[in-house]
């Protein structure tokens, strides 16, 4: 059909199609959601904790994560699970962020030569600190806190 368009007058006297209306309502709806999902998450604040030395009686603080040979030398892994990845950027230095993007709320995907990638759009953050490398997010991965006990690295 051609020529036929539902409208509505505005209070400028302007005509607007429904669809538009109907476009609008939809990407307010969507907006609301993102923000949502969006993380209240403090860990943006916290840094990487020291290695538990027994002084909290052993507990470990956390579910063991992985074994410190699990996460290759300027490489990492993604916790999908946990919602952190952790990186080892130089012998025997681990490193946790959020696997959130900053750009739009991806999750990090892969971590290569000192690189953590982001496969929605492309960002990629440093393994070392976070910061971003290369956008289009402009704000870096926030830190996490791990313990490295022996060869357990936990969640602290």
């Amino acid at each position: 059909m051609t020529g036929t368009q539902d409208t509505a007058p505005t209070a400028t006297g302007r005509t607007v199609a429904r669809r538009t209306v109907v476009a609008a309502a939809g990407a307010v709806g969507l907006g609301a959601a993102l923000v949502a999902c969006g993380s209240d998450d403090s860990s943006d604040s916290v840094g990487q904790a020291p290695a538990d030395d027994g002084a909290n009686g052993g507990s470990g603080q956390g579910a063991v994560l992985a074994r410190t040979a699990d996460i290759p030398e300027g490489g990492g892994k993604v916790f999908e699970a946990e919602g952190v990845v952790v990186t080892q950027p130089s012998a025997g230095q681990f490193k946790a962020f959020s696997s959130e993007c900053t750009h739009s709320g991806c999750a990090v995907g892969s971590i290569a030569n000192g690189t953590i990638t982001c496969p929605c759009h492309g960002s990629q953050f440093d393994a070392s600190d976070g910061s971003v490398k290369k956008g289009p997010a402009t704000k870096p991965l926030g830190a996490a806190s791990i313990t490295v006990d022996g060869d357990e690295i936990k969640l602290a």
